[in-house]
């Protein structure tokens, strides 16, 4: 089960800041062609308002093929994508009514969870490295202050050496 759940963890994409997931990585999970998983959307769009489901644009695809090397078969498809949050992956099990879609879809729904739960843990971790940085900020903004002042010191040392008194003998 670990296992599944690692590869379905590696089919979810960060694309508009929504985890999502490509209508033909669904579909080889579901065991399904790409073009009938997307008919039964199509016959069922109502279930899928904007926020459940959004085509990629061009770039968003060419950006997603090109960091995922399984997706290099589909860069000449003829259409663009759909990629399905997690709302939309649970109502596809509404639309798909097979066993295989209902035991494909709760792995999908546990790998979404497991998701949300590593980032809900790392906050207080996102919380610690926000502190380090501000401090770092803060040094930095010191010490420029004080390498500006450095470096004025310099200027005038240069432009205006200062007048030494000379030791030793003087012959006329």
């Amino acid at each position: 089960m670990a296992s599944k759940l690692a590869k379905i963890q590696k089919r979810i994409y960060v694309i508009r800041d929504k985890r999502v997931m490509l209508d033909s990585d669904l579909a080889d999970l579901y065991e399904v062609e790409a073009k009938r998983l997307n008919e039964a959307v199509k016959r069922n769009i109502k279930r899928f308002p904007d926020d459940f489901m959004f085509r990629l644009t061009k770039n968003e695809f060419n950006e997603v093929v090109a960091n995922c090397d399984h997706l290099q078969n589909l860069k000449y498809r003829p259409s663009l994508p759909y990629a399905f949050t997690e709302q939309g992956v649970a109502m596809l099990a509404a639309v798909l009514n097979s066993q295989k879609a209902i035991d494909v879809n709760i792995q999908i729904m546990r790998a979404f969870i497991q998701l949300r739960n590593y980032v809900l843990s790392n906050d207080t971790l996102y919380e610690q490295i926000g502190d380090l940085r501000k401090l770092l900020m803060l040094y930095i903004e010191k010490n420029d202050k004080r390498v500006n002042e450095i470096i004025i010191v310099l200027n005038n040392l240069i432009a205006q050496p200062p007048k030494t008194k000379t030791i030793g003998f003087r012959t006329d």
